[in-house]
């Protein structure tokens, strides 16, 4: 279980630090957004960004205001049930909440999801996690 947390806050850290390194003068923040998730995903996925978990690409959605994650993991964490079972989902708004990196973006109200793929088989969806303001702003939320 601590290992899943660990590799949680090293997700949204590693994600955060990175997205908000690029900058840009005359834009609007859901541009701003847009043009980071494309150039990050261009330059670096897919990475590793954690032991079997790879960060596939980034998206920004402006008409809804969401930024969306897409991994493949393998191992162990190739398993839906595995991650239903540790409440994945919970430590991943858990994280969410703490991090500053994305302090920027969660100001803005924008949605966080996180969507998970299977490794073994190839376009299996094993777990996805929208979050919206309304729940990683609430202290103790962790629906």
């Amino acid at each position: 279980m601590k290992k899943l947390i660990d590799i949680a806050k090293r997700i949204i850290l590693i994600l955060s630090v990175g997205m908000l390194s690029f900058t840009a003068c005359q834009e609007s923040l859901e541009e701003r957004c847009a043009r980071e998730c494309k150039e990050y995903t261009k330059k670096k996925c897919p990475v590793l960004i954690a032991k079997d978990i790879y960060l596939d690409s980034l998206t920004f959605n402006t008409s809804n205001q969401m930024l969306s994650y897409y991994y493949t993991v393998e191992g162990v964490l190739d398993d839906a049930e595995f991650l239903k079972q540790r409440d994945f989902r919970g430590m991943l708004l858990k994280e969410l909440k703490r991090s500053t990196g994305d302090k920027l973006y969660k100001d803005a109200g924008y949605s966080f999801r996180y969507v998970y793929f299977s490794s073994k088989h190839k376009g299996t969806q094993l777990v996805e996690a929208t979050f919206h303001k309304t729940d990683y702003q609430q202290p103790n939320a962790t629906r």
